[in-house]
């Protein structure tokens, strides 16, 4: 039986406004004005619904990261602490490791989406083909290039999508062509490449850049770097951390300014720490610290971010001057547009899977919807 969530204040193209959103099964099926006779009503008393968050980085969650257990138990632990925040779609990242450990974070990931865990869409593989000049938090030991080896692992993917972050200056515009062509989605990012690197890349297949900013070349007045050709080209996403300490809100400003606002999209980053009142927790051995909901190691690294997704959409609000619309795209529909999804996700519109967000005004999640089941009663 159809289902009718009535009472709410709908998050469509328009703004804001008084619909009716009813449910079949895992699809929403209209957004009207009025529930059919005989449906089962269930009423949100005016709240908030926005489409489902869609998060293309989250290392962790709920005391869990990924490198350390990469298995389906760990993909399911980390989408529940996030599904909380509104994160209704979700690629378990892995960051750079041994080629066994990608090969077991891979097999984990499919078996988790055959099994039908809720939220995860896939999987991002941030390194090991990064630069060791911008490695950031990440393991330089655990670098190596992008060889046929590694393509052949990092594309077998069978169910879902595959995000592979690398440095285009460690690699060649024709391995990232092979890399593409397999299907795969690729992002520059913890590269120290010029312009015209970063160019050819693109001109390869890439796609997306990884957490704009941090851990690549700057823009600067003679060296555009890999900043520069990202805020240039008018067609690739950038991924951004809105939580007030990776990137000056001012500095984000500006590049919102430089490039179509469809093509920014808002990551976590997230560490096992969201979700846990235990903030501490253990990187590849380092000891990581949570202060004031900044993750740093003992020499001050930033080391990813305590950060969810609601709170990313209120930042962008408070510290870009974005409105409602504008940072709920940027966790919704563009992330889903990136992964080549947009025709299931990031939108509350007929056909689309219904992953919703129910959020009070201060935009605190209340109930998550994912493929239409709720996480809680409200």
């Amino acid at each position: 039986m159809a289902r009718a969530l009535v009472n709410a204040r709908v998050l469509t193209p328009g703004g804001l406004e008084p619909l009716t959103v009813r449910l079949d099964g895992d699809r929403i099926v209209s957004v009207g004005l009025e529930a059919e006779a005989g449906e089962e009503r269930i009423e949100l008393g005016g709240r908030l619904l926005l489409p489902g968050f869609v998060d293309t980085q989250v290392n962790g969650g709920g005391g869990v990261l990924f490198n350390d257990s990469p298995t389906v138990e760990a993909v399911a632990a980390i989408g529940a602490a996030h599904r909380r925040f509104g994160t209704t779609g979700f690629l378990p990242t892995l960051i750079s490791d041994e080629l066994s450990t990608v090969a077991a974070a891979i097999a984990a990931v499919d078996e988790a989406i055959a099994r039908g865990v809720p939220g995860v869409l896939g999987i991002h593989i941030e390194g090991p083909f990064l630069s060791a000049a911008r490695k950031g938090i990440h393991d330089a030991s655990k670098f190596r290039a992008l060889d046929d080896e590694a393509i052949a692992l990092v594309s077998s993917l069978k169910r879902g999508r595959t995000l592979v972050t690398l440095a285009p200056e460690t690699t060649t515009p024709a391995m990232i062509r092979r890399l593409v062509d397999t299907g795969v989605i690729v992002a520059a990012g913890h590269t120290n490449a010029d312009y015209a690197t970063v160019r050819a890349a693109l001109e390869a297949g890439a796609t997306g850049f990884t957490h704009l900013f941090n851990a690549m070349s700057p823009l600067t007045s003679r060296r555009p770097g890999a900043v520069g050709a990202a805020l240039e080209d008018a067609d690739s996403w950038c991924g951004v951390i809105i939580d007030g300490h990776h990137v000056h809100p001012a500095t984000l400003r500006i590049a919102m300014a430089a490039k179509r606002r469809d093509r920014f999209m808002l990551v976590t980053d997230a560490m096992p720490s969201v979700g846990m009142a235990q903030k501490d927790f253990t990187l590849q051995g380092r000891s990581i610290r949570v202060v004031d909901g900044v993750c740093l190691d003992e020499a001050g690294v930033l080391a990813g971010s305590d950060l969810d997704m609601a709170q990313a959409v209120r930042n962008a609000i408070q510290l870009c001057g974005l409105d409602l619309a504008a940072a709920s795209a940027m966790a919704s529909r563009t992330p889903a547009a990136f992964l080549g999804l947009e025709g299931e996700l990031g939108a509350i519109a007929p056909g689309k899977r219904a992953d919703l967000v129910v959020a009070d005004d201060e935009l605190q999640v209340l109930q998550t919807w994912i493929g239409g089941e709720p996480d809680r009663p409200l």
